[in-house]
């Protein structure tokens, strides 16, 4: 049995367009009442003061005094003159009457001489007042005021409008009303049409629950993801940043809002950031990493931003390194084979010639030689990865025509190396600072790369020195910036190598300083602290 399928929930474009439209309409319901009600009252007072002037103005008029005071009769002078007021005034009636309410006027001449419809005891106390009664023309708002001759009232007038008059009026005005308050609802409604279509557009017609789980999905998609997401507004502002980016930029959270040239971050790596150009795949250096870096632009109507995604090649780099060194090494004993199957030729060319003598003298000099470089390496470097680091750049600088010598006093035992000091550290600084030594030596006149490696009380002294061209003075500082070389570039790119060994010696607190060798060369000098695990704390108890 299939279940019937639940209507999905309106979007939120939607609700927000009924809210609205209803909320429109309501108000203009209310206004349209508020001002039927409060005309309705204006219309009545309207007509109240009308009638009022009315009256008091036959009261003061002194012909009417003086055809009531006269020997005559009234009616035939005050009928013709009530009907001309009721014509110019608006009124629908206008009776004058003596004191006992006995009329001499009336809108129906057959009216005449019949008692008023109606209260006149205030107007006979001298008061003018007003009142709603039914009289000969159904329900009027009439008012009644005396007639004085000096203090003594000789009679009343009482002028009206009838309240079907009034109420047509108001309806004339509700109508008004009405169509005004129609215009506002189909005005309003359009509006909201328009801004509410406005807004299904932005979000794509989806219903607030939709767009919450979106927003929740987003947000762990966002910071669950490893490599760095950075996302730009038009005014290279940070709009958005995932966990990922800020570990790998070595940010805060205080970074969104702020503008990428105020994050303190390499002089490259800003310049990538803000570069208006797509960039694909730059590998650039922070204070401790290695980040391939790529940027697309994007635009959205007049809002235009960038985004920004980053790749952590640290450790990749670092392999790299590793693995260029075991490809070197590789190399040199590949070179030795040769060298070595020439040697057992001559040997046994030697054996074959009857020269046995000549034959062990010179198998034994060569085994001499690199017995005597091997325990030249070994005593003055102990540490087991610096020594084989050593013994392969040592063939390999061979490989090249340079000359790799270590220092006499050079002195690194087996274990001074503390576990704070990575190996892989080691290797990146003293194996680039080689490979940049025998790459300038090449070509001098006597090719030769000194290498000095000791301890100095809590620092190890790593110091690498050549004889070739040297570095100018003007390029001190750029020497250790990334794509620095005086090399043409090669298929995978230079001048990584001094920034990787800058970047490795300020990750462990070291200092590295260039200066001129005293055979006119470059010598590096790399200190590094050697931070041993102490068992005491700093006030010297015991942990």
């Amino acid at each position: 049995m299939r279940l019937p399928l639940l209507p999905r929930a309106r979007s939120l474009a939607g609700q927000l367009f009924a809210m609205q439209v209803v909320l429109v309409a309501v108000v203009v319901a209310g206004c349209a009442l508020f001002t039927y009600i409060s005309d309705g009252n204006q219309a009545e007072q309207a007509a109240t003061r009308q009638a009022t002037a009315a009256a008091r103005a036959v009261a003061d008029a002194p012909s009417v005094r003086g055809a009531i005071t006269g020997d005559g009769d009234p009616t035939r002078t005050l009928q013709p003159y009530a009907s001309d007021v009721q014509r110019h005034t608006g009124v629908d009636f206008v009776t004058i009457m003596d004191p006992h309410g006995i009329r001499w006027t009336h809108p129906d001449e057959r009216r005449i001489g019949e008692r008023f419809l109606g209260h006149i005891g205030p107007a006979l106390r001298g008061r003018t007042f007003s009142e709603t009664y039914t009289g000969t023309l159904g329900p009027s708002v009439r008012v009644v005021t005396p007639i004085m001759s000096g203090q003594r009232i000789v009679g009343l007038v009482s002028a009206g409008i009838t309240v079907e008059e009034i109420s047509a009026q108001a309806r004339g005005q509700v109508m008004a009303v009405a169509g005004v308050a129609a215009g506002a609802l189909v005005l309003g409604g359009i509006g909201t049409y328009v801004i509410n279509a406005r807004l299904r557009r932005h979000t794509h017609g989806m219903n607030a629950t939709e767009l919450s789980r979106m927003h929740a999905y987003h947000q762990a998609a966002l910071h669950a993801v490893r490599e760095g997401l950075v996302m730009l507004d038009g005014q290279r502002r940070i709009a958005l940043i995932n966990d990922g980016a800020r570990e790998l930029l070595g940010v805060g959270d205080e970074t969104v809002g702020r503008n990428v040239a105020e994050l303190g971050l390499p002089t490259p790596l800003t310049g990538a950031l803000l570069a208006a150009e797509p960039r694909v795949d730059e590998v650039h250096l922070t204070t401790d990493r290695v980040v391939v870096v790529n940027t697309s632009p994007v635009s959205s109507g007049d809002r235009r931003g960038t985004v920004v995604t980053l790749r952590d090649h640290t450790e990749l780099q670092a392999v790299m390194g590793e693995l260029d060194s075991e490809r070197g090494f590789t190399q040199a004993l590949r070179s030795q084979a040769h060298e070595a199957a020439n040697r057992l030729h001559t040997v046994v060319s030697l054996i074959e010639l009857d020269r046995a003598d000549e034959a062990v003298d010179f198998a034994t000099a060569e085994l001499e030689l690199a017995q005597t470089l091997t325990d030249q390496v070994v005593a003055a470097v102990s540490e087991p990865v610096l020594a084989a680091l050593l013994l392969g750049k040592t063939a390999q600088a061979n490989e090249h025509g340079v000359e790799l010598e270590i220092s006499g006093d050079s002195r690194i035992d087996d274990g001074l190396v503390p576990p704070t000091l990575p190996a892989r550290d080691l290797v990146t600084i003293l194996g680039n600072l080689l490979d940049n030594a025998v790459d300038a030596a090449q070509g001098s006149p006597h090719a030769k790369v000194t290498v000095t490696a000791r301890a100095q009380g809590d620092t190890l002294l790593l110091r690498v020195t050549d004889t070739g061209p040297g570095v100018a003075d003007s390029h001190t500082d750029a020497v250790f910036e990334r794509g620095w070389s005086t090399k043409p570039a090669g298929p995978g790119g230079r001048g990584l190598g001094l920034a990787l060994v800058q970047q490795s010696v300020a990750r462990n607190s070291g200092t590295l300083t260039l200066a001129e060798s005293p055979t006119g060369g470059a010598q590096f000098t790399v200190v590094l602290p050697l931070q041993r695990t102490s068992a005491t704390t700093p006030t010297g108890g015991t942990a």
